[in-house]
C-alpha cells in the first residue's frame, strides 16, 4: 500500500475503515445489474461527516475517482466501479439524528435504510410514506440519489416531496447546508432539489432531513384479474373516481408465473392475462360498500374478470406479496431492465406501441412487465435465454432500447422513470433531454465537482 494512493489516505485519516480483500471489492463494487466487473481500489466507510470530507479533499488532490454507495439495490449501474474508483460507502452512517415532533421531521444520516426510516417515523406516531419491496436493503441516500417512487407515488408523490432537508458534500469538500427544514424559502436556488437524483455526481449526501406526515387511514386490498390490457386504464380510472386509492399496481401473467414459483400463494383460479393490487381508504362501511360496487360495475361492464377483496392484515400481505416479489423471482434470471413513464393520459397509446414493439423484436424471449399504472411508470424485464449468449443477448436489448427510447419521445416520455441512469441508460438520456439541457446539466456538475471525481462516466457518455 505504500505506492498507492491509499497509503496518503490512511495517513491522513488512521481510524478510517479501509477494505480491500477481493471479496470485498466485488460486493461494493457494483449493484444489482452485475453486467460489470467491479475493480475498485479500496472501499472506504467513513463514519462522519469529517471523514467524508477529508475522503473527498485526498481524492481531489490525487486526482481519485469515487463511486458513492448505499445500499447497492439500483438497477442503472450508477454504484459500479468497475474502473479504479474508491467505493465510498456510507453504510455506517446509519443513524437516526434528530426527531422534531413541532416540524413533524425525522433527521437520519444517509445509510440507514428505508425501513429503519419507516420504524422510526412510525414509532412516533408519524409515517414517511415512500415505499417499495427493497425497503430492508435500500438507503435513504441512494433513494434522495435517483429520487425513488415505488408503490404509493399516486397518493404522496417521490422522495423529492419528502426532503425538508440536506446537507451535502460537493466534489471539492466544501459542506453545504440545504433549505435547513425551511417550509418557505424564496431565497434563491434550491440547490436540495437540485442534489435529488443527480446519482452522486453533484455531491455526496452525509445528512438529510425528511417529512413526516399522518398515518394513512384504514384501507383494503383488492386483487383484481382483468381480461386485456385495454382494461387496465378503464380500471384505473373508475375505481380512481370512486375510492381514494393508496396505490394501483398491475403485473401479467408473466410476472405471477415467477412470483408463485418463488413461493407466493395463488389468490385466484384460473389465469388472466393481466392482473391490479389496489390499495384504497375504506374508514367506514359505506366506503366498503362503495368499493364492492365499484367492483360489481368493473365486472358487468367486462373490465374485470375476478377479483379478491383481502379479510385480514396478512391476506392483504399476501395479495402485496404478488406485485412486490416480482423483482425478487426474476433476480436469479439476471434481466434485462428498462424502466420508463409517460403521462398517465398517454398511457394507453404507449402500451399498445410498446406490446408491438416488444413482440416484434423479442420473439423467442421472455418478457415480464409490471408498474405504477397510476403514475404511468412501467418496469420492463427481459429475461435471457440459456442458449443465448450473454455478450449477443445485452447487444440485442440495447437495440431494442434504442428503439423503446425513440417510442417514447413520441410519447413525451422518460427512459428512466426512477432508477436512474447510471451506465445502463446514459447512452439514451438524449430521448428524454434535449441538446441544450445536457449541455447544462454538464455545467452544472462541473460547478459542483470541478475535477470530475464524483461518480465519473454515469448519467452522460461523456464528462
Amino acid at each position: 500500500m505504500s505506492d498507492s494512493p491509499l497509503a496518503e489516505l490512511v495517513q491522513r485519516l488512521p481510524e478510517l475503515r479501509l477494505l480491500t480483500e477481493p471479496g470485498d471489492l466485488e460486493h461494493y463494487g457494483r449493484d444489482w445489474t452485475r453486467r460489470w466487473t467491479p475493480t475498485p481500489l479500496a472501499i472506504a466507510l467513513p463514519s462522519s461527516v469529517d471523514e467524508v470530507q477529508a475522503i473527498v479533499c485526498w481524492a481531489n488532490e490525487l486526482n481519485v475517482a469515487l463511486v458513492p454507495s448505499g445500499g447497492r439495490t439500483g438497477l442503472s449501474g450508477g454504484a459500479v466501479a468497475a474502473n479504479g474508483e474508491l467505493v465510498l460507502s456510507l453504510e455506517r452512517m446509519n443513524r437516526v439524528l434528530d426527531f422534531n415532533a413541532v416540524d413533524r421531521t425525522l433527521t437520519v444520516q444517509p445509510g440507514i435504510t428505508l425501513q429503519a426510516v419507516h420504524d422510526a417515523a412510525r414509532g412516533n406516531g408519524l409515517l414517511y410514506p415512500v415505499d417499495f419491496a427493497a425497503r430492508g436493503s435500500c438507503s435513504i441516500g441512494g433513494n434522495i440519489a435517483t429520487n425513488a417512487g415505488g408503490i404509493r407515488v399516486i397518493r404522496y408523490g417521490n422522495t423529492r416531496e419528502w426532503i425538508a432537508a440536506l446537507k451535502v458534500v460537493t466534489g471539492n469538500g466544501e459542506l453545504l447546508e440545504l433549505n435547513r427544514g425551511l417550509i418557505k424559502n424564496s431565497s434563491g436556488y434550491d440547490f436540495r432539489q437540485l442534489m435529488i437524483g443527480s446519482e452522486g455526481t453533484l455531491g455526496v449526501v452525509v445528512e438529510a432531513t425528511l417529512k413526516l406526515t399522518d398515518p394513512p387511514p384504514l384501507s383494503q386490498v383488492m386483487l383484481l384479474a382483468l381480461p386485456d390490457m385495454d382494461a387496465l386504464m378503464q380500471v384505473f380510472a373508475l375505481f380512481r373516481s370512486r375510492l381514494s386509492l393508496q396505490a394501483f399496481e398491475f403485473f401479467t401473467d408473466h410476472a405471477l408465473h415467477h412470483v408463485l414459483a418463488h413461493g407466493a400463494q395463488r389468490a385466484i383460479d384460473g389465469d388472466y392475462p393481466y392482473y391490479v393490487v389496489t390499495e384504497f381508504d375504506a374508514v367506514d362501511e359505506k366506503t366498503q360498500e362503495i368499493a364492492l360496487a365499484t367492483f360489481e360495475q368493473a365486472v358487468e361492464k367486462g373490465w374485470v374478470s375476478d377479483g379478491v377483496l383481502a379479510q385480514s392484515d396478512a391476506q392483504a400481505a399476501a395479495l402485496w406479496r404478488l406485485r412486490e416479489g416480482i423483482t425478487e423471482s426474476l433476480a436469479p434470471h439476471r434481466p434485462y431492465k428498462n424502466d420508463v413513464s409517460v403521462k398517465v393520459s398517454a398511457v394507453p397509446a404507449f402500451l399498445h406501441e410498446m406490446q408491438a414493439l416488444l413482440t416484434h423484436e423479442y420473439p423467442q424471449i421472455e418478457v415480464v412487465w409490471f408498474g405504477h399504472i397510476g403514475d404511468g411508470n412501467l418496469h420492463i424485464n427481459v429475461l435471457r435465454p440459456d442458449d443465448l449468449d450473454e455478450v449477443a443477448f445485452v447487444a440485442q436489448c440495447d437495440h431494442v432500447t434504442r428503439l423503446l427510447a425513440t417510442t417514447l419521445q413520441s410519447h413525451g416520455g422518460s427512459i428512466s422513470a426512477e432508477h436512474g441512469i447510471g451506465l445502463v441508460k446514459r447512452a439514451y438520456l438524449e430521448s428524454t433531454r434535449s441538446a441544450a439541457e445536457i449541455m447544462l446539466m454538464k455545467g452544472v456538475r462541473k460547478v459542483f465537482d470541478p475535477n470530475g471525481i464524483l461518480n465519473p462516466g454515469k448519467l452522460f457518455m461523456d464528462n
